[in-house]
């Protein structure tokens, strides 16, 4: 079952799940050894701890992170009567590496594998064939700040113009869709934003959906989220349609979402919108906060130009091979999801009764790992809180089980290599071309929707770089 979006669009939680709720008083009294938070109330767990992060404006990744320093490496949280293990312990999350545990509804994001897309889809020779539209696309939006370059423009939103290289991407190689959003304004990247923030909502407040002050940004989700379903519906229906009159349609992931839902129609529509999203969504973030980071280095962004020269020099094409060769681009990338993992959390469904760190859990619990908590500790990674790309270097100690913006294991994200290559290509050739210096007095604030964003959107202005002869 796909909870996002359908049961957003429906409203509120069923009776059913609330039934499970509240008729489940004593099932959490098992887990009452574990340490962790006092309970806000008997009724809501801390639900209320979650809710006065999010009304203050700030992440509740943090209040995870400060739990797990406060209670260690396997804490317990309670809502309603449900209760979530927070686990930062390195061996157990090397465990999950290893096994195929059962996945919960948290990591949505990164459930494609489960749902339509074969492993064997994202082989190398796939993405080696993928190169020519990022490169295309990338294109468009280096067209787009020469624009504004030659305007000598102050203030652009670099995240608002990587939602829209992205997106572009994402249509045109899963969906073989063109929307040249660099040029065209679209309702996608605003509805998207919706759409998660409803489903923040959704997952941390039971109620909210029970007050009636909170209609007006649930007829928001819902619009939203009808616009996206709608979207894929009608995308569906025109690739079945040329299927069905024998046209030769691309191998697509629209495709094997056709292919692999059968006549499963709502299951077409949810898979469509999970990877529409995923598959934009974080990469655009990702580039946000790394342009962000390197605004504020002026030292690294010098250093991560000068191997752009070295390895691209002048060319438009960025060739598959060049990528392997952008080794501190690659650390530099790698780094900005470490201190802005930009899906900070995933979850698993541990059935067997387990031994953490030498505390005993009976099974069936949901445990939650956070890479944006587990890159933040000082035990894990020296001063976390500072910019440091060296800390990839291929030399260095390898952080084993604490970094993993991608998820671990059999259910790990496939979609990181085409993540890792699209935001590569775009980078180099930002780098490669453009000065880029933060405007100041903006915020360096992250936004929480589900995906972690930067709240003032990386406000840049550009200008042509000057290349000595």
């Amino acid at each position: 079952m796909s909870v996002f979006p359908n049961e957003l669009l429906n409203g509120a939680l069923s009776d059913q799940a609330f039934g499970e709720a509240f008729g489940q008083k004593a099932s959490h009294i098992k887990y009452d050894h574990i340490p962790g938070p006092p309970r806000d109330s008997f009724l809501l767990g801390h639900s209320p701890s979650f809710l006065k992060v999010m009304r203050n404006g700030g992440i509740v990744q943090d209040k995870l992170l400060e739990w797990s320093e406060t209670y260690g490496p396997v804490y317990r949280i309670n809502i309603f009567h449900f209760v979530l293990i927070g686990v930062t312990y390195p061996l157990f999350c090397g465990l999950l590496s290893a096994n195929q545990i059962a996945t919960h509804f948290l990591e949505f994001l990164w459930r494609l594998e489960v749902m339509f897309l074969c492993k064997t889809i994202l082989i190398s020779r796939y993405l080696r064939g993928l190169m020519g539209t990022f490169n295309e696309r990338a294109e468009k939006l280096m067209e787009k700040l020469t624009e504004e370059a030659d305007k000598k423009t102050e203030e652009l939103s670099m995240l608002q113009l990587f939602n829209g290289v992205t997106l572009d991407v994402i249509a045109k190689v899963a969906f073989d869709v063109d929307l040249d959003l660099q040029k065209e304004t679209s309702p996608f990247p605003k509805a998207i934003e919706t759409c998660l923030k409803g489903m923040v909502y959704y997952i941390r407040d039971g109620l909210f959906s029970l007050n009636p002050k909170n209609r007006p940004f649930i007829n928001e989700v819902r619009e939203a989220c009808r616009l996206l379903r709608a979207t894929g519906a009608q995308w569906i229906h025109d690739r079945k349609t040329a299927i069905q009159n024998g046209d030769d349609v691309p191998k697509d992931i629209l495709t094997q979402i056709i292919k692999t839902a059968g006549q499963d129609e709502e299951l077409m529509v949810d898979n469509f919108v999970t990877f529409f999203i995923a598959g934009q969504e974080t990469t655009a973030n990702q580039l946000a906060f790394c342009v962000m980071e390197l605004g504020r280095h002026p030292e690294i962004m010098e250093k991560v130009k000068k191997e752009v020269d070295d390895v691209i020099g002048m060319k438009m094409d960025i060739r598959y091979e060049d990528l392997g060769q952008l080794t501190y681009l690659s650390q530099v990338l790698k780094e900005t999801l470490r201190l802005y993992s930009t899906v900070p959390g995933t979850s698993r469904d541990i059935l067997e009764d387990m031994v953490i760190d030498g505390i005993r859990i009976p099974g069936g619990f949901t445990c939650m790992l956070s890479s944006y908590v587990a890159g933040r500790m000082e035990k894990f990674f020296k001063d976390p809180l500072i910019f440091d790309p060296d800390r990839f270097h291929p030399d260095a100690p390898k952080p084993y089980y604490c970094y993993y913006p991608f998820a671990l294991g059999p259910r790990s994200c496939l979609g990181q290599n085409f993540a890792q290559m699209e935001a590569k290509v775009v980078m180099a050739k930002l780098l490669q071309r453009f000065d880029f210096t933060l405007v100041p007095g903006q915020s360096f604030d992250i936004l929480d929707t589900a995906t972690l964003r930067p709240k003032g959107g990386v406000l840049c202005s550009i200008r042509h770089r000057k290349h000595s002869q």
